[in-house]
This record gives structure tokens, C-alpha cells and sequence, in this order.
């Protein structure tokens, strides 16, 4: 995340809380009467409506992005939880137990959550616990495509792994693999690193407990989202360790901006890779993107239809996944 101050514009005055950090897409808010420096019990995340792509923020943003965003990783975190009939993955959401206590000294539940997010932002935030945040991004990927691709075409493999030959542009690979990145200091780019760079980063235990729970919320995701008409191609996931030393699942879950959903009868039924990869995220976006700016300087504006498309896929996304 790229650390702002209040007089930044995507700041929101918002009572109860001061604002701390902005990414391309999120807000980071911690309690307001949170002295500096001190590590806050709860935060509150907020998702914007800004679009990002090859690391720049868009404009304009995609109206009621934010909303959908967090609706998504909602629904997810709830089937994680176990309501997917898997076991439980810890998630960093503020917990249904005592956030304060009334004058009468009665504890307050769930419904204190909700109170702690101001009206303004009221859809698109989420009280969360604060986590030692790990830095490393978790990438999964099921399907060969993206970068992914490209280097496959030059080397044969993705992110180094080795991946048999003949494979074409959207196909389904053997198993799904664990490609992480080293989450870079602000200012700077993601890089792919190795399962060996991860361990010494946060050491052998870690590095295997973030690659087992990465590989086991994909599958069961991939399964969820195959039942309901939809491929997850590839997603990316970030973990925190709480106060208690549980690795955590956090930041967003399996929403159109950290994944690649495709139709799925799209994809059986295509013969170009563009009929394949029907996408149900921001690839309308990057695709016009890329046609359209030769990544120097500033990117230009996005066309209104470009932005009305791509709100209409992240809705119809979420109609597919949440209304079965």
C-alpha cells in the first residue's frame, strides 16, 4: 500500500476513524483516538471505485466498484469459513463477539460492527483485525494465460516451474501451481520469486503453511465458482499472522480485481483464445488499455463504454456466483 496524508483526495473525512494508508483501490482507516504508531485492535478497510491496470490508477473509476468488491469478498470469506462445507479458514473480519461495552455493561455483537461503519462508506468497508501482515502475495494459478503464457511461449514454464509442452493460451493445467511474489517497498513492482526466496524470507514453516492454504482456498473456490457456470482462472491471495500466531486470510478474497473468473461455457466451447477467456473481471480494461497507450507517461482516460462494460461483468460475476 502507498502511504498517503488526510489532504489526500481519496481521503474520506470519516467520523470515528483517521485515515492511515491508500492502495490503488483500498483505504486504510485506523480508530481516531489511535495514538501514532501504536498497533490499532481494529481497522476499517474501505473499497473505493478507482480501476487499476499495469500499475497505474485509472480514470475515471468504475461506478459501484467498490460496493461489488466487498460484497464479493464477503460471500467468500462466509463460504471459507466453512459454510462451503470445508473447514474453517481464519479471515481477518472483526469477529461477531464483544466490541464495546454499553453503559449498562452488557456486551455488544454483531450488530456493533455494522454501527462502526460510518453511512458513508456504508457497503463497501469491513472492520477487520489488525495482523502482522505477511509480504508475500500468494498467486495461484489453474490456467495458463497473462504473463503466465508469455513466458511459457519463450521457456516453457511459468514463474520457472516447468510445464509440459504443447499447451495453448487459456488451457487448464495438469495441477494448480503456487507462483508467489515478493510484495515490494512503495514506489516499487511486485516480483515473482521462488518457493526457496520465500522461506527465507518468512522461514520454512510459514513459507509451506502459506503455499498448503493458498492451493486449498483455490481448489475449494475453483470448485464452488465450476458449479455455478464460472472458471477461476487465477487469483492471488494475502495473509497476516494474528495476535495469537494464526495465519490469517485478509485484505480482499477471490473478487473480480484479485482474480480471473471466465464463463465456463465460453470456454468449452471456444476455438480462439479471445472466445475462451470471456472474462468476468477487469480484462476489458488492460485489453483497451494495452490497444490504446504505449505505457509512457500517464494513461489516458477510459472510454464510457469501457467503464459501463466492465461494471456490467463484475455485476453479472457476482449475480452468477452469490444467487445459486
Amino acid at each position: 500500500m502507498v502511504r498517503v496524508t488526510d489532504a489526500t483526495p481519496s481521503a474520506l473525512d470519516l467520523p470515528g476513524w483517521r485515515h492511515v494508508y491508500s492502495g490503488k483501490v483500498r483505504d486504510l482507516y485506523v480508530p481516531a483516538d489511535t495514538a501514532e504508531g501504536a498497533q490499532p485492535a481494529r481497522m476499517l478497510v474501505v473499497a473505493s471505485d478507482r480501476v487499476s491496470a499495469f500499475d497505474h490508477v485509472l480514470d475515471p473509476g468504475i461506478p459501484g466498484k467498490g460496493v461489488l468488491l466487498t460484497t464479493l469478498s464477503l460471500w467468500w470469506f462466509d463460504r471459507l469459513a466453512g459454510a462451503d462445507g470445508g473447514r474453517s479458514i481464519p479471515n481477518h473480519l472483526a469477529a461477531s463477539h464483544t466490541l464495546t461495552r454499553g453503559a449498562d455493561g452488557e456486551a455488544n455483537t454483531a450488530d456493533d460492527v455494522q454501527r462502526l461503519i460510518p453511512d458513508a462508506v456504508t457497503g463497501r468497508a469491513m472492520v477487520v483485525k489488525s495482523l502482522d501482515m505477511q509480504p508475500i502475495e500468494c498467486v495461484v494459478r489453474g490456467y495458463l494465460t497473462g504473463s503466465g503464457w508469455a513466458e511459457y511461449q519463450a521457456d516453457g514454464t511459468v514463474c520457472g516451474i516447468p510445464l509440459p509442452a504443447g499447451l495453448s493460451n487459456g488451457d487448464r493445467l495438469p495441477e494448480p501451481i503456487y507462483t508467489p511474489a515478493f510484495k515490494a517497498p512503495m514506489g516499487e513492482h511486485d516480483e515473482n520469486i521462488s518457493f526457496e526466496r520465500t522461506v527465507e524470507l518468512v522461514g520454512a514453516d510459514r513459507a509451506e503453511e502459506l503455499r498448503d492454504l493458498s492451493l486449498e482456498i483455490y481448489a475449494r473456490a475453483a470448485r464452488t465458482a465450476e458449479g455455478r457456470g464460472v472458471i477461476l482462472a487465477d487469483t492471488k491471495f494475502e495473509f497476516g499472522v494474528d495476535e495469537n500466531g494464526v495465519m490469517t486470510l485478509a485484505d480482499e478474497v477471490l473478487t473480480s480485481d484479485s482474480s480471473r473468473y471466465w464463463d465456463a461455457a465460453a470456454w468449452e466451447s471456444g476455438t480462439t483464445p479471445e472466445e475462451r477467456m470471456a472474462s468476468f473481471d477487469k480484462q476489458i480494461v488492460r485489453d483497451w488499455l494495452a490497444a490504446n497507450w504505449d505505457k509512457q507517461g500517464e494513461p489516458p482516460a477510459l472510454p464510457q463504454d469501457v467503464v459501463e462494460r466492465t461494471a456490467a461483468r463484475y455485476r453479472e460475476l457476482l449475480d452468477l456466483l452469490t444467487s445459486a
